[in-house]
Parts: C-alpha cells; sequence; structure tokens
C-alpha cells in the first residue's frame, strides 16, 4: 500500500517527503483554507506542491456542472504534469471525469462512499476512486466495511480498458483518522491511504519502540569504553 499526505501544508509535505515513504498528496477547499490559502494564489500553491513530491499531486475541481468542471481540470492539469484533477462523484462529475480522461487527464474522483458510485467512477474513466471512511464513522457505520466493499467489488472486473493509458483504478482509503484505520486499509488492500500528517507520524511510532529505544541507550552507557 502507498501513502499519500492529506494536506496543502508545504512544511509538513517537505518533511513527510524527507522520509521517503510519500507517494503523492491530496488537497482539497478545507485543507487549502486551514493554512490560509488565497484563491489568486492556488495554481502557484499547486506548483510548489508538485516541484515537491515525485507523485501524484490532487487538487479539486470545484464547478457544479460539467462544462465548469472539464474547464477548470484542463486548468488544473495545466500546473504540472504530476496533477490529478478531484472531480466529486455525482452525475456531473461523471460526465467531467469520461470528458478529461478521453483527453489523457487523470481523475481522482472524491466524496465516494457506496459501491456503485465507485464502479460508476471506474467506467467512467476515473484514476482514482476515494471513499472516505472516518465520514461513515462519524455517522455511526462501519467506514471500514464500506471500503472493503468497494475494493473486493472493483477487483471483481478490469477497468483498465476505460481508464488513461490503460492503467487500473487505484482505491485510495480517504478520511482516515487514526493509525488503526490505516492497518485496516492495508489488510483490506486498498491502494492507497491518504492520511493527515498527524496520523502518518503515529503510524511510525509505537510505545515499544520508545521504550526500547530507551533501553538501549541506558545500556549502551554502561559499555566499558576503555
Amino acid at each position: 500500500m502507498k501513502f499519500f499526505l492529506d494536506t496543502a501544508d508545504l512544511v509538513q509535505i517537505e518533511e513527510a517527503a524527507s522520509w521517503g515513504a510519500v507517494a503523492g498528496v491530496t488537497t482539497n477547499p478545507s485543507l487549502y483554507a486551514r493554512i490560509g490559502g488565497k484563491l489568486a494564489d492556488f495554481p502557484a500553491h499547486i506548483a510548489r506542491i508538485c516541484a515537491l513530491i515525485d507523485g501524484p499531486v490532487s487538487a479539486e475541481a470545484m464547478g457544479l456542472t460539467r462544462d465548469a468542471l472539464i474547464r477548470e481540470g484542463r486548468e488544473l492539469a495545466g500546473i504540472a504534469p504530476n496533477v490529478v484533477v478531484k472531480i466529486p462523484t455525482m452525475v456531473e462529475g461523471l460526465a467531467a471525469t469520461r470528458a478529461l480522461a478521453n483527453e489523457g487527464i487523470r481523475v481522482n474522483m472524491t466524496l465516494c462512499f457506496t459501491v456503485p458510485q465507485a464502479i460508476l467512477a471506474a467506467r467512467s474513466g476515473a484514476r482514482y476512486v476515494s471513499p472516505f471512511v472516518g465520514r461513515f464513522d462519524d455517522s455511526s457505520e462501519d467506514g471500514i466495511e464500506h471500503l472493503a466493499n468497494i475494493v473486493r467489488s472493483l477487483e471483481n472486473y478490469d477497468f483498465a480498458d476505460t481508464g488513461v493509458n490503460g492503467e487500473r483504478i487505484e482505491v485510495i482509503a480517504a478520511s482516515i483518522r487514526s493509525a488503526q484505520h490505516v492497518t485496516q486499509a492495508a489488510l483490506i488492500g486498498a491502494d492507497i491511504a491518504t492520511v493527515p500528517f498527524s496520523v502518518l507520524k503515529k503510524c511510525v511510532e509505537h510505545p515499544l519502540t520508545t521504550n526500547g529505544l530507551a533501553a538501549f541507550q541506558e545500556d549502551w552507557k554502561k559499555v566499558d569504553n576503555a
């Protein structure tokens, strides 16, 4: 399973990239607003992210009609070769995804919650589909079960002929809230987990590792250096 970083924070992205474990970045309007981003600066900000990450960078189109989504998608894709256009899972989004895929532009269909939505995204030519795990949990449903159903359903079919350059659609486990979510997504077989920086750090940490390192340090002080 690959890790994407779910943020618009350049400092976090640069730090995570230095670990060598991050294969891409996903952003959304909420994440950009959280860092105090300005609308006029958005294309330049995405370009800076693309320069930090040697992998796909998802940037969201905000139109509500297919024409607006297609226009924005082309503009976003023109920022850098590794931009992936995020489009919401809806009728107008499916139409825009098909048009953009026909032009060789990769799409990440976001706000996906059901198996039929995921299959329709794949049929429309999406390169990625992003089921939201944590938002199901917020409404007292099992987000991991929904993710598992989507992964299993897409594995039943070969959608390579519908996508860009014959690439297989990949499932991005999104709205990840914990290292346990990451573990479950990996066991299910999700292709990618996109995680906040705080969760990525928790994936590295474990009390037994911390305690073991402290014990090694203490024992090393006892070694005779004569």
